[in-house]
């Protein structure tokens, strides 16, 4: 069995203002597998362009989604941080995987057919070839952990696949180049942060997402402590007061959320919000939550403000993490050319 260095590899979109779900789904977590892991973080702007882009606000997103991580705590010091567009060979591969991965595979890809929606034929070749690109992303660097959520774990399934049958594919290769008895590893999913699934303040039933047209469905990472004790006061909840037990949470969407986020920025369990408020009405629980929620996003504002006020400091972070990982990918492209016959041995 080939023997693979532990790697994490992860990335986000450029696309809007990074949200407390986005924190405590993801960020949280990536923050702490820079203790544990080898970590990369990546902005994926290329995934982006699979819709329409304004390319003055995608550079924008760009810089203040890099401010994001490392206002989160990403430290770029520890962690290789950069954008996927500076790294040619994050496409190069791609292309090779678009031709290792089967069309009866992506027709499968559950998020595509979300987000083409009905208009089907006039979604863009990119959107629908997304996952091929993911897998080049991770595997460009044959990273073995993805921290991923719900929504992404059919796409780092399909690596996997891709992954599978490259090494099937070019076994006889992969063994006279002596790369072992595979080439690429099969990537493991790492589990999201504290809270998995936030959910919208809106309506406890969906996600809370980038994409909701009312922005008060979501706390963004730059929303002032103002703009968060509006949305946290403002957000739906139910006539009765919190239950005593997490039992009670279960036909309560919107108040099994609040008590979420609670637990998730108190470091605690939804057991010992409950302890503390279980009983009180909803007005003196959201007081208790907007302290909280202010207290630990305001610093993270603070920073990110300070940081987005330097593009040309960001420009640098991101160049200098583009070059690093430039150098893993080119040594993985190297191999894969000679694997697949583009170049002599």
């Amino acid at each position: 069995m080939t023997h693979f260095k532990d790697l994490v590899f992860s990335g986000m979109q450029p696309t809007h203002t990074l949200h407390l779900g986005n924190y405590l789904g993801a960020m949280v977590n990536w923050v702490r597998m820079q203790d544990t892991h080898e970590c990369m973080y990546c902005v994926v702007d290329m995934h982006a362009i699979t819709v329409a882009q304004d390319p003055k606000a995608l550079r924008g997103n760009i810089r203040e989604v890099t401010a994001a991580y490392i206002a989160c705590g990403i430290d770029p010091k520890r962690s290789i941080l950069f954008n996927q567009s500076q790294v040619p060979q994050h496409a190069e591969l791609a292309w090779i995987f678009n031709c290792i991965a089967r069309m009866g595979w992506l027709n499968r890809m559950t998020q595509f057919k979300e987000k083409a929606g009905k208009d089907r034929e006039n979604a863009s070749v990119g959107l629908f070839a997304y996952p091929a690109l993911m897998a080049a992303d991770i595997l460009v660097y044959r990273a073995t952990h993805v921290p991923v959520g719900e929504d992404q774990k059919q796409h780092l399934e399909l690596t996997r696949d891709i992954a599978q049958k490259f090494n099937n594919d070019f076994a006889e290769e992969i063994a006279a180049g002596g790369h072992g008895e595979a080439f690429f590893p099969l990537p493991e999913p790492m589990i999201q942060g504290p809270a998995t699934r936030v959910m919208s303040l809106r309506d406890g039933s969906k996600k809370m997402s980038k994409s909701d047209p009312s922005d008060y469905s979501r706390i963004n990472l730059t929303d002032t402590s103002d703009t968060i004790a509006q949305k946290v006061r403002k957000a739906k909840t139910d006539p009765e007061p919190l239950p005593t037990e997490t039992a009670g949470l279960a036909a309560r969407p919107e108040a099994d959320n609040l008590v979420g986020i609670y637990a998730a920025l108190s470091g605690v369990e939804r057991e010992a919000v409950l302890a503390e408020f279980g009983g009180a009405n909803f007005s003196t629980f959201k007081g208790a939550l907007v302290d909280l929620a202010v207290d630990r996003l305001a610093p993270i504002t603070d920073e990110m403000r300070r940081l987005t006020a330097d593009p040309g400091h960001i420009d640098a972070i991101l160049a200098e993490g583009a070059e690093k990982a430039s150098a893993m990918a080119e040594v993985t492209m190297k191999a894969v050319k000679e694997i697949v016959g583009f170049v002599a041995r």
